[in-house]
């Protein structure tokens, strides 16, 4: 079996320095001093301990576990395949997958890609996902909802990170804009903003960043949102969405970085104005509102030219819109 191994000389350029301390870097000069030595020691020791005391398969999947879903739900999985939808390469092993995910609210650089390992306060049950703002029918929806009136589907989706990194999973779920469509959207809405959930007690690094712009919010035009592919998933690899994943629902867009993928999802608000999106607001040089991949339009401090995949290291050429420009492309006009 095959996994993502991370060695100290292989970390994406974007954590090469604390997130907190670039952002701040004119401001906490002393800070950045200080932070910087520390990071380089965890980078010179914790990096390598970590590449020494990977979990086993059984630990990796208790440490995503999620409450069992009633009986009439587990036996909607494994959906059936969408045929329409292929990755063109090898599907992404589920190990390397589940071992290597970013979630800003539960790890910070200095964790590398390790969510799984602090995700065990997080409690994604009972769960509730509310859609208001500019619609007809503002309402709340638990897990049992979503089942119930969203027709499952599974859907072979490349993935490609800001980061350069890849992978290929089947994600099981729905289209957002079914969803959109139970609250009936005005026609003067512009813009679909989302947000995850807000429970410090539980996500150890929301405490320790206090100055980050939480909960985490992302936004898509109207346009975007209800296209084909912009996806609502509850479940990976036949299964329910384990915790460092987004359980119990997230969302999926392959045609952007996967930073505009939002994880465990509480709020939909429609609106008529362009939302404020975490990563935008913190480094809005590099990470834009859009967010589409594109391999011409460099990142300030990387090429996205090319692309590496979780667990093998192969590498691939990168496409524009992620290779999902019949899909999409007409959304934006040269």
């Amino acid at each position: 079996m095959t996994s993502a191994i991370r060695r100290i000389w292989n970390v994406p350029e974007s954590l090469h320095t604390p997130e907190s301390v670039y952002f701040n870097r004119r401001r906490h000069r002393r800070e950045f001093l200080r932070t910087a030595l520390a990071g380089t020691l965890s980078v010179g020791i914790g990096g390598l301990l970590a590449g020494c005391s990977r979990p086993s398969d059984e630990e990796l999947e208790e440490a995503g576990r999620v409450e069992p879903l009633p009986e009439e739900f587990t036996s909607l999985y494994p959906a059936e395949r969408n045929a329409a939808f292929e990755y063109g390469r090898p599907e992404t092993d589920k190990r390397a997958a589940a071992e290597y995910t970013n979630f800003y609210e539960f790890t910070g650089p200095s964790q590398w890609k390790d969510t799984y390992n602090y995700v065990d306060k997080f409690e994604p049950t009972p769960w509730t996902v509310e859609i208001d703002g500019m619609c007809s029918k503002p309402q709340t929806l638990d897990l049992d909802d979503l089942y119930r009136k969203m027709s499952l589907e599974e859907r072979a989706y490349r993935h490609r990170c800001v980061e350069t990194w890849a992978m290929c999973v089947p994600w099981t779920g729905f289209r957002l804009r079914d969803l959109l469509a139970l609250a009936e959207p005005q026609p003067a809405a512009k813009y679909v903003l989302m947000e995850t959930f807000h429970r410090p007690e539980q996500a150890p690094y929301v405490p320790k960043n206090s100055s980050y712009p939480w909960p985490y919010q992302e936004g898509l035009t109207i346009e975007e949102a209800t296209n084909e592919l912009t996806f609502m998933a509850l479940g990976v690899y036949g299964e329910p969405l384990p915790k460092q994943h987004g359980a119990p629902v997230r969302l999926v867009i392959p045609w952007k970085y996967g930073f505009k993928s939002i994880k465990s999802i509480v709020r939909i608000t429609l609106t008529d104005e362009q939302p404020a999106t975490f990563w935008n607001t913190l480094v809005p040089n590099e990470y834009d509102f859009q967010a589409n991949v594109d391999p011409d339009v460099a990142h300030p401090r990387w090429s996205q030219k090319t692309e590496w995949m979780l667990g093998t290291k192969e590498r691939y050429p990168t496409l524009k819109y992620n290779g999902y420009g019949e899909y999409v492309g007409s959304l934006y006009p040269a």
